[in-house]
C-alpha cells in the first residue's frame, strides 16, 4: 500500500513556464510546504533561484511579464480575493500592486509589447463589478481605462492591447457583446443573446478587423468560426465536431496562423490539424511518448523552444524541454515517487439513461484489474463539481489513492456537464436533485448490474456540486449508499443563493434559471435541498469545509451537521479556518484524506 501522502503532497516542481526570450524557465516548488516561484537558466545546469518565500499560502498563479520580471497573485486563507504582485527574476524589487483588502484582481491582458504595463480588472470601486485599469509595474500607477456601468462581466483587447470588446448582462438572463473601433469611442452593443447561447471572441486576426470565435448560436455543438469583429457577422465556418464542443485552439503569433483545433473526447483530446508542418512537428514529438497524452505547455516568443507535458491515467506526468529536431530533455517529474505499475487503470465507460441520454464516464480500478476481471468491489461514486464542468481521462490523484486502497472509483459526466453541446447542458437546468441525480443513480445501478460493484459497499463522495450530489444521494436514494463524504458542498439551495460572493450577484437571475428561483420555484428548491430532508438520511456522513469559502458558505455545512446531530445520525465534521473552497495547504489535505480513509474503511469494510 502506497503512503497516502504520496498521492497528495506537493510536486517537487510544477507549473513550468518559459521566458519570452527562451533563456529562463520558471516553476513552482515547495518552500515550507507552500508552492513558491523559482527561476533557472534554460540551458545551464545551475541551481534555481527562489523568488518568493510565502509560508501562509501557496502562490495562486503567475506569468512572465518580460524577460526579467514576473507577476503573480495570491489570496488570504482561501478567500479568492487575489492581489497582484511583481518581482525581478533576480529576486529584487518585490512589489505589491493591488494590496487592497477585500478586492479581487484578475488579468485582462499582459500587454506583451509594453514592458512596464499590464491591463487588469478589479472590483475596488464596487464589490459586485470589475473596472478595467492599466497598471504600471514600475511607477505603481493605476489608471482606470474603462468604468464598468454595472453589467459588464469581462473585457477583451485587440492585438495591440487596446480595450475593444466587452461582454455584458442585460435583463438578467440575456448577454450582450459590446464593441468599439478604438479606445476613444464608447462601447456599442452588436449582438444580444440569451445566456444559453454562447459567443466568445478568441484572438483578433491581423488587421484587428476580424476575430476567431467559438459559438453555438444556431447550433447545438460549439463551433469555431471566423467573424467580423464589429458586427459578429460569420465569415467562415472553420470546424465543428458532431459530438463534442470545440475546447481549444493553437494559434501561432509568429506565423499569424491557426494551426490546430481540438475537442475533449472520451479518452483525451481529439486534435484536428490545419497546418501540415505543425502536424508533422507534433507527430515527431508524440513519437517520443507513444503511451502518453502529449501537449505543448508553453513556448518562447520565437516559437523555437518548447515546454512539453506528457502524462497518462497512470502517470501524473512530466515536463520536458524540446526544440525541433532534438530529443525531449526531462525537466521534472510531477510525482516521481508514484510507480506507474502500481497505479490503477482508468477505463472509459458509457451508459444510457432511462430517458435516452448517453452518459460518458470513467471507472478507475485497483492495479491489475480490468472491467472483465473485477467483481463485487467496494466502490466510491465521485460526481464532479460545477455542475457546469466535466471529468476527463487522465491521472486523478483521488481516484488513484482510492483504487490503491481497493475501491473502484466511478466518475460520470451527467447532464449539465460541459463539452457535449447545448441541449445536454440545458437538460440539467433546475434538475440538481432530479434528472442530474437520476443520471448518477442509474450509472451506479448499471455497474451493480454488471457485477462490478458490491451493492452493499458503495460510498458517494464529491466536492462543491459533487458535495451536494453526495448529500442528495444519501437523502433521496438512501438505500443505495452505505455512507457519504461531502466536501465544501451545498446543502440548502435557499441559503446557498443568499450567500454567494458579491461578484456573482449580477448573475443571480441566470443562477435562478439554472438551479431554481427561490420564489417561483420554491417548492422545487425545498424538495431538493438535503438539509431540509435530513430526516431521510440513515447512513453516516463525513463533512469537510473551509471557513473562508466565498462560493459555498460555511453555513451550508453547519446547518447540515446540526440537523443530523439533532437526529442522532453519525456525522464527522472537519473545518479549516485557513481554507476556502477546497483545501490547498498540504497539511490540511493530508488530514482530510486520512480522515476520509478511516471513514470509508470503517463503513465499507
Amino acid at each position: 500500500m502506497i503512503p497516502l501522502e504520496d498521492f497528495f503532497r506537493n510536486s517537487p516542481q510544477t507549473a513550468f513556464q518559459i521566458s519570452p526570450d527562451g533563456q529562463h524557465i520558471s516553476f513552482l516548488a515547495p518552500y515550507h510546504d507552500r508552492m513558491n516561484i523559482f527561476v533557472r537558466a534554460t540551458e545551464e545546469e545551475v541551481a534555481p533561484l527562489q523568488l518568493t518565500f510565502e509560508t501562509e499560502r501557496s502562490i495562486g498563479g503567475y506569468m512572465w511579464k518580460s524577460n526579467d520580471r514576473i507577476v503573480f497573485v495570491k489570496d488570504t486563507g482561501g478567500d479568492e480575493n487575489y492581489r497582484l504582485y511583481s518581482v525581478n527574476i533576480d529576486g529584487t524589487d518585490m512589489r505589491g500592486h493591488t494590496d487592497f483588502p477585500g478586492v479581487r484582481t484578475s488579468l485582462i491582458d499582459e500587454l506583451e509589447d509594453e514592458p512596464d504595463e499590464v491591463l487588469i480588472a478589479m472590483n475596488q470601486r464596487n464589490p459586485e463589478i470589475f473596472d478595467a485599469y492599466r497598471l504600471n509595474l514600475v511607477t505603481g500607477e493605476l489608471r482606470m481605462v474603462a468604468e464598468n456601468p454595472g453589467n459588464i462581466q469581462s473585457w477583451m483587447t485587440d492585438r495591440k492591447g487596446k480595450l475593444r470588446v466587452a461582454s455584458a448582462i442585460v435583463d438578467g438572463v440575456n448577454t450582450q457583446l459590446l464593441y468599439r473601433d478604438s479606445e476613444e469611442e464608447a462601447f456599442r452593443p452588436i449582438i444580444t443573446t440569451n445566456f444559453k447561447e454562447h459567443l466568445g471572441y478568441l484572438p483578433f486576426l491581423p488587421g484587428d478587423k476580424e476575430v476567431l470565435a467559438v459559438t453555438n448560436i444556431g447550433r447545438d455543438k460549439t463551433a469555431l468560426v471566423r467573424m467580423e469583429a464589429a458586427t459578429c457577422k460569420e465569415i467562415a465556418h472553420i470546424y465543428a465536431h458532431p459530438k463534442y464542443d470545440v475546447s481549444g485552439i493553437y494559434y501561432s503569433k509568429k506565423l499569424e496562423k491557426l494551426l490546430r483545433v481540438s475537442v475533449t473526447g472520451h479518452k483525451g483530446p481529439i486534435r484536428t490539424f490545419l497546418d501540415s508542418d505543425f502536424q508533422a512537428f507534433y507527430n515527431e514529438l508524440k513519437a517520443f511518448f507513444p503511451r502518453h497524452l502529449v501537449s505543448i505547455a508553453d513556448c518562447d516568443k520565437a516559437e523555437e523552444k518548447f515546454l512539453v507535458y506528457a502524462g497518462s491515467d497512470k502517470d501524473r506526468g512530466a515536463y520536458y524541454f524540446y526544440t525541433r529536431g532534438s530529443e525531449p530533455r526531462l525537466i521534472a517529474q510531477l510525482a516521481p515517487w508514484l510507480p506507474e505499475e502500481e497505479m490503477g487503470q482508468m477505463f472509459p465507460v458509457t451508459y444510457t439513461t432511462s430517458d435516452g441520454w448517453e452518459i460518458e464516464g470513467y471507472v478507475t480500478l485497483p492495479a491489475g484489474l480490468t472491467l472483465e476481471t473485477a467483481q463485487s468491489l467496494p466502490a466510491v461514486v465521485n460526481p464532479h463539481g460545477g455542475p457546469w464542468a466535466r471529468d476527463v481521462w487522465g491521472f486523478d490523484s483521488e481516484a488513484q489513492f482510492l483504487a490503491n486502497r481497493g475501491y473502484a472509483v466511478f466518475q460520470m459526466n451527467f447532464r449539465s456537464s460541459t463539452g457535449y453541446g447545448r441541449a445536454f447542458t440545458e437538460a440539467g437546468y433546475k434538475q440538481w436533485g432530479g434528472d442530474v441525480l437520476r443520471d448518477i443513480t442509474e450509472g451506479v445501478q448499471t455497474l451493480i448490474a454488471r457485477g462490478l460493484f458490491d451493492a452493499k459497499r458503495i460510498a458517494i463522495y464529491g466536492g462543491s456540486f459533487g458535495g451536494y450530489a453526495a448529500l442528495a444521494g444519501v437523502t433521496f436514494t438512501p438505500d443505495l449508499y452505505a455512507c457519504a463524504v461531502d466536501y465544501v458542498g451545498v446543502s440548502n439551495l435557499f441559503t446557498f443563493m443568499q450567500t454567494i460572493p458579491p461578484y456573482w450577484r449580477p448573475l443571480l437571475d441566470m443562477l435562478h434559471e439554472q438551479v431554481g428561483d427561490p420564489d417561483a420555484d420554491s417548492d422545487l428548491l425545498a424538495a431538493t435541498s438535503p438539509a431540509l430532508h435530513a430526516d431521510q438520511i440513515r447512513v453516516p456522513l463525513f463533512i469537510a469545509q473551509g471557513a473562508n469559502d466565498p462560493r459555498v458558505n460555511k453555513a451550508e455545512s453547519d446547518q447540515m451537521v446540526e440537523a443530523l446531530r439533532q437526529r442522532g445520525v453519525e456525522v464527522e465534521y472537519m473545518v479549516k479556518d485557513n481554507e476556502g473552497h477546497g483545501f490547498q495547504n498540504q497539511e490540511n489535505r493530508f488530514e482530510f484524506y486520512h480522515a476520509m480513509e478511516r471513514f470509508l474503511s470503517k463503513h465499507l469494510a
